[in-house]
């Protein structure tokens, strides 16, 4: 564990102007992200009496190994640049509000030639407008049915609606009159999209325009008899009132707000948001965060709304005004960095009196709550987390908890397309940012301890280049835009491999032959789940019900699921690629291009000669060459 008076910069050395800084490990990832408006002061402020600090800060400043500095030119270059790096290297020790994903929302894909509206869940897709998020998730699914009938937006799938493409049929959509049908031409790009304009202001709670809109065209085709139309335009207007319905208005017409709640305890956060659009609740949102250091409420609110408006691609959303319980600190910065990503004025405001205040009340009540049940369902979790890895670290005689963790499993069906994963658990969790494939050809693919071989071998042989790459940690200023280390060079606790003594022999081995002395190897084997150690004759048991055991399965397994993820991959490729290599005039471009086409084996065997010529460069003879060679393979 290093000791921070051994990274400790002089007090001479730091500035005292605004900046950002970051702690790094010893093996260079950055861990923490924070800034200051006096560098000085705040940096010294972490090597105090360690009896000083809470203990997360503590375990923060003793797991560190340097920490670097960035001067910026004001306080709110210090805002997006703390958010930039708190993005790019997602910092274990910082504040992340983890988002619950189990809101759907509406959602209307701008970036796609025709754009599709569809219930998504999260925020994440370029090019998408978002609208919700809706709860229950029934509520979005009877608001997209309902707007579909005035909108007739397209919301098949890519398959489906390149199918109607091609035979020229639209779906069961565009015959009842949800769907404008632009896959069989009936409307061009341009009125297709501006479909999905209207669809998109009409949800942003411009909806009274549409609404009368339809008024008038219904009073028109009454005035000229034509009753039927009429009729539809009354059954619109009814079917737009109805989405309406489903939001109560709580404020005036014109207020468009995000009011946010907070509730918080020693060791966590929990956040709620009403989305008010138009005067109405359009959606709430939910967070939950663990506190790592000693801060402040308004210290808080400014790290949340940095996270939840800097990754905004669509500045429409903004709000004009954000309601909070507290003001955050650096009140003046905030505001013009909200400004700037919207392009007009933010009002960042704690509401006093009136209706505003009420709700914030209420709010305020729903994080209460979510805190509240946030700790019953997660009381037994983290317990049981760090149950697990200390049971690990007892049975194996580790010298520290595993807190990273990576499992190594290899996948082949007769000794063909073998591959190996390697997946990482970190403080228990999976990390799948960290996942990795490997392909293992030659005399490496002959058997199960060779594949172990060669993929522990090159794993481990990035890390100790990469790691020959770096540069020495040392305390200082940095450059800005320096980048993150590359995944590879960070070393795991504890290696897991699937299998028993050949398999952890031919692990250690690996590492024995890199030199590598400071990393310990276990193989779990399935038949008995039990744990063998190198060079051991005899297995560790874990009790069958240890949570020890549990997490190990969990990482072995999950290793198992990602090699047979990948290997079913390249055997489905590698599977058309053999059943077509006789066909003449098959060239690897048109194998591609038909695999492109119809996705795999069984749809091209299905294809009609017809079909088949869809794809560019397949005429009669080529076609009819392909499905003989399929036909033959069925037969």
């Amino acid at each position: 564990m290093p000791d921070p008076a051994s990274y400790r910069p002089k007090t001479g050395e730091i500035p005292t102007d605004p900046g950002v800084y970051r702690f790094r490990d010893p093996h260079g990832r950055v861990i923490y992200v924070g800034k200051a408006k006096n560098l000085r002061q705040r940096l010294t402020s972490y090597f105090q009496d360690q009896r000083h600090l809470t203990p997360k800060t503590r375990s923060m400043v003793t797991t560190a190994g340097s920490v670097e500095w960035t001067v910026v030119g004001s306080e709110q270059e210090s805002l997006q640049l703390e958010f930039t790096w708190i993005k790019e290297f997602s910092p274990r020790f910082n504040i992340m509000f983890r988002d619950d994903k189990t809101y759907p929302y509406l959602a209307v894909t701008m970036g796609e030639k025709y754009p599709r509206a569809l219930v998504m869940r999260g925020d994440k897709r370029k090019g998408t407008k978002y609208f919700g998020p809706f709860y229950p998730a029934k509520a979005v699914r009877e608001t997209l049915d309902t707007v579909l009938r005035v909108f007739p937006v397209r919301s098949c799938t890519a398959g489906v609606f390149n199918r109607a493409e091609r035979s020229g049929r639209p779906c069961l959509l565009g015959y009842i009159g949800k769907c404008s049908a632009p896959c069989v031409g009936r409307v061009t790009p341009e009125e297709h999209r501006d479909l999905a304009n209207e669809l998109c202001d009409f949800m942003g709670g411009d909806g009274t325009k549409f609404i009368r809109q339809i008024e008038g065209r219904m009073k028109q085709a009454v005035a000229q008899l034509d009753y039927e139309s009429a009729a539809r335009h009354r059954d619109d207007i009814a079917a737009l009132r109805r989405v309406f319905e489903r939001n109560a208005v709580v404020l005036d017409e014109k207020t468009d707000a995000d009011i946010f709640g907070l509730e918080e305890d020693d060791l966590e956060a929990a956040v709620q948001v009403f989305h008010v659009r138009g005067g109405r609740i359009r959606g709430q949102r939910g967070w939950v965060m663990e506190k790592v250091e000693d801060v402040t409420d308004g210290q808080l609110l400014e790290q949340l709304l940095q996270q939840v408006y800097g990754d905004m691609e669509d500045a429409d959303r903004m709000p004009r005004e954000v309601l909070v319980p507290v003001q955050p600190d650096d009140q003046e910065a905030l505001t013009g960095w909200l400004s700037g990503l919207r392009g007009a004025k933010v009002d960042v405001r704690v509401p006093q009196r009136g209706a505003k205040r009420e709700l914030a009340q209420t709010v305020q009540e729903n994080a209460r709550q979510a805190l509240a049940l946030h700790k019953t369902r997660r009381a037994g979790d983290v317990t049981v987390r760090s149950a697990g890895l200390q049971q690990i670290q007892d049975a194996l005689d580790l010298p520290e908890p595993p807190l990273r963790m990576e499992g190594y499993d290899n996948s082949h069906v007769s000794g063909t397309n073998v591959v190996g994963s390697m997946v990482v658990f970190e403080d228990g969790l999976p990390k799948k940012s960290d996942y990795r494939r490997f392909t293992v050809k030659g005399e490496a693919a002959r058997d199960d301890t060779s594949s172990m071989y060669d993929v522990i071998s090159r794993r481990f042989q990035h890390y100790l280049e990469e790691l020959a790459g770096e540069s020495e940690l040392v305390s200082g200023e940095v450059d800005a835009e320096e980048k993150a280390p590359a995944r590879f060079s960070y070393p795991p606790s504890l290696v897991v491999v699937d299998g028993g003594p050949p398999q952890v022999a031919a692990a250690q081995q690996a590492l024995a032959d890199l030199g590598i002395t400071d990393i310990s190897v276990v193989g779990l084997a399935k038949r008995l789940e039990e744990v063998w150690v190198p060079g051991d004759d005899f297995p560790v048991i874990l009790p069958r019900n240890s949570e020890g055991l549990f997490l190990l399965q969990r990482l072995r397994d999950e290793s198992h699921r990602f090699a047979i993820t990948f290997h079913r991959e390249r055997r489905g490729k590698s599977m058309i690629q053999s059943l077509l290599d006789d066909v003449p005039g098959l060239g690897a471009s048109k194998r591609a291009a038909l695999l492109k086409h119809f996705g795999s084996v069984k749809k091209m065997r299905a294809a009609s000669l017809e079909e088949l010529q869809q794809v560019k460069g397949v005429g009669p003879t080529l076609a009819a060459a392909v499905l003989s060679a399929l036909s033959d393979e069925s037969a």
